[in-house]
């Protein structure tokens, strides 16, 4: 499988369910927002965490060469059973297109080696 690697470090955000969403408007970047009736989950490039967030800064995405067919089975499970053997921890995304897997930046260059050992190629940014 392709992935690439993309350049930003990422923070993994967590916030009370009935906070509001930052207003992120057209800002080019990675980001990801869900809320739930527990939470609100931000995934953003770390630079756009404000005081007072709980969060957990330091991990980088790889993301699937895609767009992915949403009937596509086992794609996720092909990395994390990769990354799991090689004890790095993951945060899984989906969008429509395709998956993100990310890791603490820490564990990057452990990952890259066991997705290399498991047949994947990953690009690095430029």
């Amino acid at each position: 499988m392709d992935l690439d690697l993309l350049s930003e470090t990422l923070s993994i955000c967590r916030l009370p369910p009935g906070a509001p969403a930052p207003d992120w408007g057209d800002r080019p970047g990675f980001y990801s927002l869900t809320r739930t009736e527990r939470e609100l989950s931000l995934v953003c490039p770390s630079a756009w965490v404000k005081p007072g967030w709980t969060s957990s800064p330091g991990w980088r995405a790889l993301e699937v060469a895609g767009p992915l067919d949403l009937d596509q089975v086992g794609i996720l499970a092909q990395l994390a059973g990769c990354l799991a053997r090689a004890g790095v921890s993951i945060f899984a995304l989906s969008t429509h297109d395709t998956d993100y897997v990310l890791v603490k930046e820490e564990d990057l260059a452990k990952a890259l080696a066991a997705l290399a050992q498991g047949g994947h190629r990953v690009r690095r940014p430029e």
